[in-house]
């Protein structure tokens, strides 16, 4: 078998078969297939696509190109879940504890952020002492035990598509439906979870600009989950508008928590809702979502998933204390306000821009060895709908460089859009993909 071949076939919009894709994935994997030779074959399903039993084939080869987790050892049904990412998505720190407290085992691999802000481990950091460099014994023990653990995504998972990655994003090969579901689904599959549930994003700050995007990628990592034997459900949600108040590492952190108490922001606290929801359904531990949300509410309003975030942070070596005074979280040494320029309702908000604005405070990173500054970031004081006079507050920036804080502050500004009338914000939950 020939690469050569292989790339002739697909640019002239031939079918490659599972061997061929095995064999293609397993040999640059193992660096006998050079970049040049791989990128031209990235550009070539670019243009040409990929069936859906091509695409099927891609993710379980590169699942298979290093380490299957096996959570056997695990009792009962292991639920996993993932987002494709936006501006203040914090979510499974809040919604890992609400279902494991309702019973439903969380084993889940996360990621660091690369951008606007921290990824899940990075926030979970802001916990002092907390780690996800966990041994896997570790992690299944504390599964067994507490219900929930969260630890870091090792080189030897789906490395095949760490270096596809890596390809991809050079040559302008990134948006590919296909690449792009089988990119998601191969770590997924190979972590290990009976069961996946994923929240994918559409609008301003998710990389899914549209919702007919977003669903058709839904349906494809849906598919894919499905074909593999495991129970996928995807929620299509809205990021056209950061997810709740908070953009930042620690100050999204306290918002999670604030959510455990039953205060935080409406539109977080539903999608936490929706997607435990179908967590607690794939997981068995309910029937309906009528019976799901009950056991959610329940477990928010007894303290059980405030008290399941403590354990699950006490035991990876986190400060639980915090978890029942955020005051010991990183704080920032500038916080200030950022009054409106203007009156008006709010029409729009540029996601990405309030995104880049953590960045330029430190909150994110530019490059993979770029230091994140846990402590800042912003809150919003409004959202879209809301009117907001002239000098009225529109967030609050939190800093620790006055020059990065100018910076901020200018590209902040840019980022609102008004208007005479009020503008009704986007429906948060667009729809559920489940077959």
């Amino acid at each position: 078998m020939r690469m050569y071949d292989l790339i002739m076939k697909k640019r002239n919009g031939g079918v490659l078969s599972r061997e061929e894709i095995d064999y293609m994935v397993a040999a640059y994997t193992a660096g006998k297939i050079p970049d040049y030779q791989m990128s031209a074959m990235m550009m070539a399903i670019y243009f040409r696509g990929m069936d859906p039993e091509e695409t099927a084939a891609l993710t379980m080869a590169m699942a298979r190109s290093g380490d299957m987790m096996d959570l056997s050892a695990i009792e009962g049904v292991k639920v996993d879940k993932h987002s494709t990412g936006g501006v203040g998505d914090k979510t499974s720190i809040a919604l890992t504890p609400m279902v494991a407290a309702c019973g439903v085992k969380i084993a889940k691999m996360s990621g660091r952020g690369l951008g606007h802000t921290g990824g899940t481990i990075d926030k979970l950091e802001s916990f002092a002492g907390f780690t996800t460099e966990i041994s896997a014994g570790h992690f299944i023990r504390q599964v067994n035990e507490i219900g929930v653990s969260i630890m870091g995504q090792t080189a030897d998972i789906a490395p095949a598509d760490k270096k596809l990655y890596a390809l991809r994003d050079v040559t302008a090969t990134v948006d590919n439906m296909s690449l792009i579901a089988s990119s998601i689904m191969s770590k997924k599959l190979a972590s290990g979870a009976d069961a996946i549930v994923l929240d994918v994003k559409t609008g301003s700050g998710a990389f899914m600009k549209s919702e007919q995007d977003a669903f058709a990628l839904a349906r494809e990592m849906v598919t894919l989950g499905n074909t593999a034997g495991k129970k996928t459900v995807a929620v299509v949600s809205d990021m056209d508008q950061p997810l709740g108040r908070a953009v930042g590492n620690a100050l999204e952190v306290k918002e999670a928590v604030a959510a455990l108490r039953g205060e935080g922001p409406e539109d977080f606290a539903k999608l936490c809702r929706t997607l435990g929801t179908y967590m607690l359904i794939v997981g068995g531990a309910a029937g309906d979502e009528e019976e799901a949300e009950r056991k959610l509410d329940r477990v928010i309003a007894d303290g059980s998933a405030l008290r399941k975030l403590a354990a699950f942070v006490e035991a990876q070596g986190g400060d639980a204390n915090a978890v029942y005074d955020t005051s010991l979280l990183p704080q920032a040494d500038i916080v200030e306000d950022v009054g409106s320029l203007t009156e008006g309702y709010v029409a729009h908000i540029d996601c990405d821009e309030i995104g880049i604005c953590s960045l330029l405070l430190g909150g994110g990173r530019e490059t993979k060895e770029s230091a994140i500054d846990l402590s800042v970031g912003l809150v919003l004081h409004k959202k879209v709908g809301d009117h907001v006079k002239a000098g009225e507050t529109l967030a609050t920036l939190h800093a620790n460089d006055r020059a990065r804080l100018e910076a901020a502050k200018e590209r902040f500004l840019r980022a609102w859009h008004f208007s005479d009338t009020a503008t009704a914000p986007q429906t948060l939950i667009k729809g559920v993909v489940s077959v």
